[in-house]
């Protein structure tokens, strides 16, 4: 009986011992030879083979091998656990099962010398080694009770078992530490083929980095679009449309060669941070970029300069280590991270000439340019004014090369690279993009309106050449339209305004009214402010931040830190020029298009005004006094926030000399 008491224990069941899945490894009731204080012992022996069962049990079914016993015949082979984390936590669990395996062998070996040995010596054996092992057995069968309950995967996994390991039992905090560090083995293989290769190895999908944009907490987002954040009003939801400008889907445009990767932060164990998930993040998908370049070798050469094989030796000496330390790991990401991004600055800033990049950013996106769009708005004044068409954007870009030609800018490398697009009602999104790798289209109108002039169609798109299309993605660049559409308004404007006072010039001789009286002085209140506004933009934002973006990148030779910066710089571009700020922007919106409306009735009609036309004007003064007046109420008002030394300065160039204060914060009126 001794045999069939061992052999049940290693988990296989007979006639005497016999299982069943509601009490477990029970002693045969109709056996007459068993004393019942013997039946006592072993059904206190069979409760330690009925948790040994459960645990191979669950190691067989989720390691994918076939066990020799019958009672598993009729459980089901698939279940919906799956995944290497949970086989890796399987093989940990077998390991911590050897001593009461070798505790069954060494009582085999002893019966086999000694027929006669008693029930009450394979209970004392057994008894010593449960001693020490009762607590770990309970706990690992609540981790494993866990992980089967709420159906726990990947690197959950790792959460969990570590959780379990903080307790205060020495023994199970070891044991614990033991079965983490075999899982631990995983993630260190899935680090190193996706950091040194840009390998994601993730069929299952348990690792913390996943292809694919992120996608945060619903509730949470939810609570964000609701919370007003005092900003004149603006919301959460506003704000993030306003800052992250996700008209486009990027991985629909970015480059064949790079694909879109982020955190998976439920699969991220808590005892790794998110600022070192990011630079895992960061180093991958710069690797992968440089994989996945068909780019000659000689230029491109080794991200990690050919130091993959001592990285790989360094993540190989942290999974060998017994307990995860998280300033060696972070130590060791660090150097990867910082032989990566100083690969990156030098291919970018030196090889790929990135300090001219953005000279071309600023001149075509942020105008500085200021002669070409000039001659530009001059060209294409007739072909925009009116809603666009099928021919309008082939249209504007044969204006756009002949102002380019007219200012002597016949750079042929750096044109064929700029396209302007116009987004008009009904045009094919995909036939928008042209497969142009690298661009941007513009932004897309709203289905339940088309726009009203071409100009507001109107957007500039740039084919960004590798590798800086990592830094100018699609969704940047969708930002830096933003922008360039917002200041070529104010400049459209302006030379609209300049317009209307060249004619004023040449009538100056002829004898005036008072209609034309009110006329010119609206004219020269709208174009004082319109030029302070000019200046502000251009001067105070534009010049100050670009210094700025210079200064760090010239400052440092990290790429995230010229990232950062960059992102920085957009962020105040959207920041300073009020987009971002929705009374502001609504109302220098609503002064840019009385303006344009004003030059439109002073350009149709050269005389003196008939009473229609002075009715429109005495419209326009009232409303250009309202909108003056909320402007200055909003600037003189806000405070508080981080964009209210922006509005201070805009303020101190429309009040410098303090005649918008004295009238009252009310331009154009007719006392005036």
């Amino acid at each position: 009986m001794i045999h069939e008491l061992l052999l049940a224990l290693s988990g296989y069941p007979g006639t005497i011992f016999t299982w069943n899945k509601r009490n477990g490894l029970q002693v045969s009731q109709d056996l007459p030879f068993l004393h019942p204080s013997e039946t006592s012992v072993l059904n206190r022996l069979c409760k330690m083979g009925t948790d040994y069962m459960r645990f191979t049990e669950f190691i067989e079914q989720h390691t994918g091998h076939v066990h020799q016993q019958e009672h598993y015949s009729n459980q089901p082979s698939q279940t919906g656990l799956h995944g290497i984390y949970l086989r890796a936590f399987c093989t940990g669990l077998h390991s911590m099962l050897q001593p009461y395996r070798q505790a069954l062998l060494d009582l085999e070996q002893e019966f086999l010398g000694d027929p006669h040995l008693s029930i009450s010596h394979v209970n004392y054996m057994l008894e010593q080694v449960m001693r020490v092992q009762s607590d770990v057995i309970a706990q690992i069968y609540y981790v494993m009770l866990s992980i089967k309950g709420i159906t726990i995967h990947g690197c959950q996994i790792l959460e969990t078992v570590y959780k379990h390991s903080c307790g205060g039992l020495p023994p199970v905090r070891m044991a614990l530490e033991k079965i983490l560090a075999v899982c631990h083995g995983v993630m260190y293989k899935q680090l190193a083929a996706w950091m040194l290769h840009g390998l994601l190895l993730d069929q299952s999908e348990e690792f913390f980095v996943k292809q694919g944009p992120s996608a945060g907490g619903a509730a949470a987002a939810q609570e964000e679009e609701d919370e007003d954040l005092g900003i004149g009003g603006l919301s959460g939801k506003q704000l993030r449309e306003l800052q992250d400008l996700r008209l486009i889907e990027e991985e629909n445009m970015l480059a064949p060669t790079l694909q879109q990767f982020s955190l998976r932060v439920e699969m991220l164990p808590s005892y790794i941070p998110v600022r070192v998930a990011e630079k895992i993040l960061f180093v991958g998908e710069s690797v992968q970029m440089f994989e996945n370049h068909n780019q000659s070798p000689s230029r491109a050469g080794s991200i990690l300069k050919h130091q993959e094989d001592m990285f790989a030796a360094e993540l190989h000496r942290l999974k060998q280590q017994p307990l995860f330390s998280l300033v060696d790991f972070e130590n060791v990401i660090d150097g990867i991270r910082s032989t990566v991004a100083e690969h990156l600055w030098t291919l970018m800033v030196e090889e790929s000439d990135l300090l001219g990049q953005l000279k071309i950013i600023k001149d075509f996106y942020l105008l500085g340019r200021g002669e070409l769009y000039q001659a530009f708005i001059d060209l294409a004044q007739h072909m925009l004014k009116t809603p666009p068409s099928a021919v309008t954007e082939h249209d504007v870009n044969v204006a756009f090369q002949q102002a380019a030609h007219k200012v002597l800018l016949d750079d042929d490398n750096l044109l064929p690279l700029l396209h302007l697009t116009i987004d008009y009602q009904g045009k094919d999104t995909k036939e928008a993009s042209g497969n142009r790798e690298g661009t941007t289209p513009p932004q897309e109108s709203s289905p339940r309106e088309a726009p009203s002039t071409g100009w507001a169609a109107l957007g500039l798109a740039y084919k960004v050449q590798w590798p800086l299309h990592i830094l100018f993605t699609p969704a940047v660049l969708e930002k830096y339209n933003v922008v360039f559409r917002y200041l070529l308004s104010v400049r459209r404007v302006q030379s609209e305004l300049q317009h209307c006072w060249a004619l004023q010039m040449q009538r100056k001789h002829l004898k005036s009214n008072q209609t034309d009286a009110v006329k010119w002085r609206l004219r020269n209140h709208m174009a004082f402010l319109v030029d302070n506004l000019q200046y502000y933009l251009q001067v105070d934002v534009l010049e100050s931040q670009f210094s700025q973006l210079l200064q760090q990148i010239n400052s440092t030779r990290d790429f995230e830190s010229i990232r950062l910066a960059h992102d920085h710089f957009l962020s105040n571009l959207l920041a300073q020029s009020f987009i971002l700020l929705k009374p502001v922007f609504h109302c220098l919106n609503e002064i840019l298009d009385l303006c344009h409306n004003f030059c439109s009735l002073v350009s149709q009609n050269l005389g003196p005004l008939d009473e229609r036309g002075a009715a429109q004007l005495d419209i326009m003064v009232k409303g250009f006094s309202r909108q003056s007046f909320l402007l200055f109420k909003i600037l003189s008002s806000v405070r508080n926030h981080q964009i209210n030394s922006d509005l201070a300065q805009l303020l101190l160039r429309l009040d410098y000399n303090k005649y918008y204060t004295q009238s009252g914060g009310t331009l154009g009126s007719f006392g005036l």
